[in-house]
């Protein structure tokens, strides 16, 4: 029930309108189907309508914009300067020092080899700085989508007892995720992932990244036994029952080796909160990370802290990306395991992935191309897995420190590939004697800020069901699967949409005294019911779905309408008016209503309509010719003048009576 409909009909005075000039409503210009096929597909599907620069150039001038509508370098490339070369170098250098540590921190995360993260910052920023539309937009893995990987492939395979099935497997489900980016970018499918509302991805945000701290524990408290779930509840149990390991490595750990592990934590923490509230100090939390691994790394290879109980990384493979377009599997037992596992990675990639670009694109008053976007993201993905590397998306942390550090364009993905690749070629060795526990540390302080507490506090204040769906979104990623939490939010959410769909919301209106303004009754307090006229709005489109509900609604506000009028002894109702400026989009199962209501209600003689779009007016102008259902007199353009018409048409029929 609506919250004005437990109201009864609240004021004690009824208003007299004065008549004024009635306006014509006028029907739509005709078009054929076809037209109309064409501007809902064009409405649809094309927005931004893309089409609209080759207008009027000559042949190669449209060659020239298509190439450039492709591949975005070729448009701003030839324009490219020095200048804008030694801002996007330091940039470039900045967030490879983030996204070297990191990248085989993720890797980690997703069950797969250390390599495959720093392949991953490798081909996919290239592949991105061509075809990509964002100016700040970071590349590499992200936490989330390593996480999801990960955990939804282990339901199978194990990565300990089959590692090898285990990487074929994750290069596949990169495959089909950026398969599917790539279609729904072609398609200009994107709307697709607006299923994923704000509420949504905060909650499944923050209990991802107390799943993904969690998981932590491992590295952090030196336990080798610790459980293969992700939950919380297996998770911390696996702690307590583990608590031996825990006090053994800090026995063995007497002479400070382990010191490293909470100052590394807690300063990067520090130093990433300052970095955010300050935006000129974004070099510490681009270079924490870094010189943490580097100190440890030391610090290990100094004491041998290896033989002392300390895990560290091992030796790593040097070299380029190898081809891995043989290891990705399209058909066998596990094709609907990558199919899922690359769709879910692949929504949640694309939507973090466009939501960092455009966020800092209206920072910097500029358009991120959403279509564009995905078509980028999944040619990247689809490339990348071609080349050993697994999900890769913008990730915000590297994207945060890009913009701060001054990027002017992709060429800072460049430059951090190119860093990387020598790192790659060259500075392997250096990483051998890494401890996990820093890689463990640099994940919890990158997934930290997922938790957006402040976001969750204004959902509440705003819109109380979309915290509902918020906490779904949270306990469902923490306590059952993060696949099967984000599903029940998504669930939650179409379920409200479909709510809103089939009980659309219908209002009563009086006339404000003075104008011809007629607003909700149980809002404007001064405003004042017309005698002889129910006034209602309906806020939502008429289809097959909610038909029978608006018949019983619209005759329920009748019912209440004539009990009140009979206490006050007043004058009945005459007239039905249903303001449809609201409604957008009307579908064939309206002219039901109307019929229903000239034959059903003996003391409602006419349904008036009041300013119906064209859309709206042309299928009531159609059913009315086949049906006969409405009077000529029967729409009008605004409240103010259906009103003042059939006030002088009852003044008529009273005269003509006495």
């Amino acid at each position: 029930m609506e919250p004005n409909s437990s109201n009864s009909m609240q004021p004690d005075h009824c208003l007299e309108i004065t008549p004024m000039e009635v306006h014509k409503v006028v029907p739509p210009p005709h078009r054929s189907t076809v037209q109309k096929l064409k501007s809902r597909l064009k409405e649809t599907f094309f927005p931004d309508d893309p089409l609209r620069q080759f207008k009027g150039q000559p042949l190669g001038k449209k060659w020239i914009l298509a190439a450039q509508y492709f591949f975005p370098i070729l448009q701003w490339g030839p324009n490219y300067s020095f200048k804008l070369f030694k801002s996007d170098i330091v940039s470039g250098l900045t967030i490879a020092s983030l996204a070297i540590p990191q990248g085989i921190s993720y890797a980690k995360l997703a069950s797969l080899p250390p390599i495959v993260g720093l392949y991953s910052s490798f081909v996919p920023p290239l592949v991105y700085a061509v075809l990509g539309s964002s100016r700040d937009l970071a590349v590499g893995p992200v936490s989330i989508a390593s996480l999801i990987l990960g955990s939804m492939l282990k339901q199978e395979v194990s990565p300990t007892n089959d590692p090898l099935l285990f990487l074929q497997l994750a290069f596949s489900s990169t495959f089909f995720a950026g398969l599917f980016q790539a279609s729904l970018g072609l398609l200009r499918l994107g709307f697709i992932i607006d299923f994923l509302s704000k509420a949504t991805l905060i909650g499944f945000m923050a209990g991802a990244a107390i799943i993904v701290s969690l998981q932590q524990l491992k590295s952090l408290l030196g336990i080798t036994h610790f459980t293969k779930q992700m939950e919380l509840v297996p998770v911390l149990s696996s702690v307590f029952h583990n608590t031996n390991e825990v006090i053994v490595v800090m026995a063995n750990s007497t002479d400070g080796i382990l010191l490293p592990r909470v100052p590394s934590t807690g300063k990067t923490r520090c130093k990433l909160a300052m970095s955010m509230k300050k935006p000129k100090l974004f070099w510490v939390s681009a270079g924490a990370p870094l010189v943490s691994v580097i100190l440890s790394t030391v610090l290990v290879f100094a004491f041998k802290a290896q033989r002392h109980g300390i895990s560290v990384i091992g030796k790593l493979q040097e070299g380029l990306n190898p081809p891995s377009w043989n290891m990705l599997h399209f058909h066998g037992s596990y094709l609907g395991l990558v199919v899922k596992t690359g769709l879910v990675t692949g929504i949640i990639s694309l939507t973090e992935g466009i939501a960092v670009g455009r966020t800092f694109a209206a920072l910097k008053n500029y358009q991120v191309d959403g279509n564009k976007e995905m078509m980028a993201i999944g040619l990247m993905n689809v490339i990348g897995s071609a080349t050993s590397c697994y999900v890769t998306t913008g990730a915000f942390s590297r994207s945060a420190v890009n913009h701060n550090a001054g990027a002017k364009t992709a060429v800072s993905n460049i430059i951090m590939s190119v860093t990387v690749m020598v790192t790659l070629l060259f500075l392997m060795p250096l990483f051998q004697y890494t401890p996990n526990v820093v890689l463990g540390a640099i994940i919890v302080t990158a997934v930290i800020g997922l938790i957006d507490i402040p976001a969750a506090c204004q959902i509440w204040k705003i819109d109380k069901f979309d915290f509902v769906v918020m906490l779904c979104a949270f306990f469902g990623v923490i306590f059952v699967s993060v696949q099967d939490g984000l599903a029940i939010a998504v669930g939650i959410s179409i379920f409200k949409i479909l709510l809103q769909v089939t009980r659309p919301k219908t209002l009563v209106l009086g006339n404000i005294p003075g104008t011809d303004i007629f607003r909700n009754l149980h809002h404007y307090k001064e405003a004042m019911r017309i005698p002889g006229f129910l006034i209602l709005s309906i806020e939502a489109p008429i289809n097959f779905a909610n038909t029978t509900y608006l018949k019983e609604r619209i005759l329920r506000w009748i019912d209440e309408y004539e009990t009140e009028e009979d206490t006050k002894r007043q004058s009945s109702i005459h007239f039905l008016i249903l303001d449809l400026s609201e409604l957008i989009l009307i579908f064939e199962p309206f002219p039901a209503i109307v019929d229903y209501f000239n034959t059903s209600s003996p003391n409602c003689n006419v349904l008036v309509l009041v300013n119906p779009v064209g859309e709206v007016l042309e299928k009531v102008q159609r059913a009315d010719d086949v049906r006969d259902v409405m009077s000529p007199d029967a729409l009008y353009l605004t409240i103010g003048e259906a009103v003042a018409a059939l006030s002088s048409t009852m003044k008529g029929r009273s005269s003509s009576h006495v």
